[in-house]
């Protein structure tokens, strides 16, 4: 049912995969692209994906593009019992001029490329794979959707594959990329969320792996979240240490936008210490405000001692969570220790979030961005738009 459209005889290095020694497999059979209005995040899934093994002596092997199927593991498979296990999540969208681009991906490959060391699986050439990746979307380019409110989430998975019960770094790995078209990310839309705040559950920790993007972190997530759903809410938001710091907002990042202790109107955000994912949407948050020159723009510590008693003194403004999937997504309300504390949240977005959603949408689906053209090269500079052309014959 394929048909081979590529092959190179070329060696493919021991250090890296390389992108010039893609095969490339083509279904003979296309899926039908599904209704955008009703799609539940992650649920559908392109004609094609990428895989790319690596062994301890052969080193990497050649990327294959091939039509999407089951995967077939040993038994043993290092990733299935001790979690040595990552993903990126990362997005392709298609502009106003039919281009597809990616967001921002070299950033996603850095992240990867930390989160390998920290779960001993092997390095990778970043810029390869982001090759690989591009050539993998272009495959696929057809099933970006031509929306301003969905795109092409990009699923890059990396996993030992070690066919043994010892604990130790494997010998083997499968790094494996899947797309899926995607709209919203939650049911609610553009409506603000509620979260539920409680100590009982840590999401990460100093010396853990918080600060990487690995599938435990969120598994051992899910029960909390059910917990939170129990209390009402839609989403937890996490603490840490006994002054019950404020981390992560589910699998958000978190911003609060305030008049701080002294007066001065700020956006804030967790600092780096180890606990805290670096999202590629907060980074982008960071260096745009910044770039506005308007508040002071922060990375600091919250506790909800400071939230509370900033909401008594009416100086907080909007309270949101960031990431790829949702981009910004804002809080109304937080329920700690039985009282519901409410966040100003008007109908819809709230005025910073929703600036920050145009602006964020309009640099990765618009050519030019709309009430900012004269700056567009400092915007094309600071989200690094990778095009994806169109593929012959398709």
């Amino acid at each position: 049912h394929h048909s081979t459209l590529q092959f190179t005889s070329k060696p493919c290095p021991l250090y890296s995969p390389q992108a010039a020694d893609l095969v490339i497999e083509l279904s003979q059979t296309h899926k039908a692209k599904p209704d955008l209005t009703n799609l539940v995040f992650g649920t559908v899934f392109s004609d094609h994906m990428l895989t790319i093994e690596w062994t301890s002596n052969g080193g990497w092997q050649k990327p294959h593009i091939k039509p999407f199927g089951n995967l077939s593991f040993h038994p043993a498979c290092s990733a299935m019992h001790y979690a040595v296990q990552l993903f990126e999540g990362m997005k392709a969208y298609r502009d106003t001029d039919d281009k597809v681009r990616l967001f921002r991906p070299m950033l996603n490959m850095n992240r990867m490329a930390k989160s390998a060391e920290r779960a001993c699986l092997p390095a990778f050439d970043r810029a390869e794979l982001v090759e690989c990746i591009r050539r993998l979307v272009q495959v696929d380019r057809e099933w970006v959707p031509q929306s301003d409110s969905a795109s092409l989430y990009i699923r890059p998975t990396f996993l030992g594959t070690e066919p043994s019960l010892g604990v130790k770094k494997p010998s083997r790995a499968l790094l494996y990329v899947i797309l899926s078209p995607v709209g919203s990310y939650f049911s609610t839309g553009a409506k603000s969320v509620s979260l539920w705040a409680d100590s009982k559950y840590i999401r990460a920790w100093r010396g853990g792996t918080g600060d990487c993007k690995m599938g435990g972190n969120y598994g051992a997530s899910i029960y909390a979240q059910y917990e939170a759903v129990d209390y009402g809410c839609q989403q937890v938001l996490w603490l840490y240490g006994d002054d019950h710091q404020i981390t992560e907002v589910g699998t958000m990042n978190m911003f609060l936008f305030w008049n701080n202790e002294n007066g001065e109107e700020e956006l804030a955000t967790p600092p780096l210490d180890g606990i805290i994912l670096p999202g590629i949407t907060r980074q982008s948050i960071l260096e745009l405000t910044r770039k506005w020159g308007e508040f002071k723009v922060c990375e600091r510590y919250l506790t909800m001692a400071d939230l509370r008693c900033a909401l008594e003194e009416n100086r907080v403004k909007e309270m949101f969570g960031s990431g790829t999937a949702c981009v910004v997504s804002p809080v109304g309300r937080i329920l700690y220790q039985g009282e519901n504390l409410h966040i100003p949240c008007q109908e819809g977005f709230p005025q910073l979030a929703s600036r920050l959603m145009k602006e964020l949408t309009d640099i990765q689906v618009r050519s030019h961005p709309t009430g900012h053209r004269h700056q567009f090269n400092v915007y094309s500079t600071l989200v690094q738009r990778n095009v994806i052309p169109p593929v012959c014959g398709q």
